[in-house]
């Protein structure tokens, strides 16, 4: 064990938050870059922008036997991306940064791509393309912020489990769709 206590002294705990109180949650013990994070959490942003646009058109055009519980998986999803965006969008400000709203570049921000589909499994298999894009791409997001953004990281870690539990969703209904598919091809033959 080594002589160095745990904490910082409360006095120079104390004196440290008096500096520098305009930088609100952003303390002296901030140790990731800013500047990155903003722009990394931006690009997420418009991420989940984009993943609440294809998800709210899915369940809008979403048809045929199978396609009510469908549906209302999309619209689920949909809330729950909105809801991620608007975590990432306050850590944003928390961070001093400016969250970007403008529909201007949307896409090339986003990391997932909005690609409309023409039938229920294009859809899914759409969306299932863009949550895996979102895995990765807040895998990494994760891996680089490591310890240096603690908020940040384990807001992160909670959206990217919710966005696994969306692929397995949606692989779900892949496999359904194709099982009821062959039992009527069986059937009808």
């Amino acid at each position: 064990m080594t002589d160095k206590p745990f904490l910082t002294d409360v006095k120079e705990l104390r004196r440290r938050a008096r500096q520098h109180i305009e930088e609100g949650a952003v303390t002296e013990g901030y140790r990731g870059d800013r500047e990155t994070v903003i722009k990394l959490l931006n690009e997420a942003l418009a991420t989940e922008i984009v993943c609440v646009l294809r998800y709210k058109r899915h369940y809008f055009m979403a048809q045929g036997i199978h396609a009510d519980p469908i549906a209302q998986e999309f619209l689920t999803h949909a809330n729950e991306e909105q809801g991620h965006a608007d975590e990432i969008a306050g850590r944003i400000v928390q961070l001093g940064g400016s969250p970007d709203f403008s529909p201007q570049g949307l896409l090339t921000r986003s990391h997932s791509e909005y690609v409309e589909g023409t039938t229920l499994v294009d859809m899914i298999k759409e969306d299932l393309v863009a949550e895996r894009v979102a895995i990765d791409s807040y895998t990494e997001m994760i891996r680089y912020i490591g310890d240096n953004d603690i908020t940040t990281r384990r807001m992160l870690e909670g959206i990217l489990a919710v966005e696994e539990e969306h692929a397995d969703d949606l692989s779900s209904f892949l496999a359904d769709l194709d099982k009821d598919w062959k039992t009527r091809d069986r059937t009808a033959g």
